[in-house]
């Protein structure tokens, strides 16, 4: 079971995940030399089910109004973590018990190719709960947040992929998210647009909402959150004060440097 931390009895828990596994079987081709062929080494496909263990038994208590960084190499389960507790992907053991559902932004967030960056602001609101009236009075704040003024009638298959991101996360920030998951959100963008994203986060913690910020910056992890859990193999390496947590992982990777 997941231990409680010291001096944190009296803050709300919002997420508890208990020795949490997420397990993919996935089929994968190798190539065996064939017994009709083998002395002359001719080489054969065969299709095999294997299992990838992304998460292995990780637990913590996530608690109201914190901003966790979430780090490690890649390959190490993080987004595998993220989506099991957004309930885009199921559990192979353990159990995720959380006071709302976490909302998901990603770099594969759907925006729609075919209409304007301004319908799909009107399409996000509407699917984030406000009513039509509601997000069309926050079109242009949205617009303005991610830098788009000059694209917004524009469609979506004519926008970089980086204009695309920061519409994604103006679309979400426009909203106090219970808890919000943002993975990798603010790699992408000018430094103007990450202090915008940042502050945003900040905001939204302070109204009592829950931040996890998955992100390879340290920069943007040490400014914006107030915790870091540092995931490696699919195991929880270490979980604390973000400079202590960060300082360890750049020890652990060989980098001297904070971008």
């Amino acid at each position: 079971m997941v231990a409680k931390s010291k001096n944190v009895e009296e803050r709300k828990p919002v997420i508890i995940v208990d020795d949490v596994h997420v397990t993919y079987k996935v089929f994968a081709s190798g190539l065996r030399a064939s017994r009709r062929n083998a002395g002359g080494g001719l080489l054969s496909k065969k299709m095999e089910l294997r299992e990838i263990r992304a998460v292995k038994g990780i637990s913590f208590i996530i608690y109201e109004g914190e901003s966790i960084g979430i780090i490690g190499s890649n390959g190490s389960g993080k987004s595998s973590l993220m989506t099991a507790m957004s309930g885009l992907t199921p559990i192979s053991g353990g159990a995720i018990y959380a006071t709302a559902r976490p909302n998901l932004l990603g770099v594969g967030a759907v925006l729609l190719p075919a209409i304007s960056g301004e319908k799909n602001i009107l399409l996000g609101g509407l699917a984030m709960g406000y009513t039509k009236p509601e997000i069309t009075a926050k079109v242009d704040d949205i617009t303005a947040f991610a830098g788009l003024q000059d694209f917004v009638g524009l469609p979506m298959r004519t926008y970089s992929q980086g204009m695309s991101a920061r519409l994604r996360f103006a679309i979400a920030a426009a909203k106090d998210h219970e808890i919000l998951i943002i993975d990798e959100a603010l790699a992408v963008g000018d430094q103007e647009f990450r202090n915008r994203s940042e502050a945003r986060m900040r905001e939204m913690r302070e109204n009592a909402g829950t931040v996890f910020l998955v992100s390879h910056s340290m920069k943007s992890i040490l400014d914006t959150c107030t915790r870091v859990i540092w995931i490696e193999k699919g195991e929880l390496r270490m979980d604390g004060e973000p400079k202590k947590v960060v300082a360890a992982y750049n020890k652990f990777v060989g980098s001297t440097t904070i971008d």
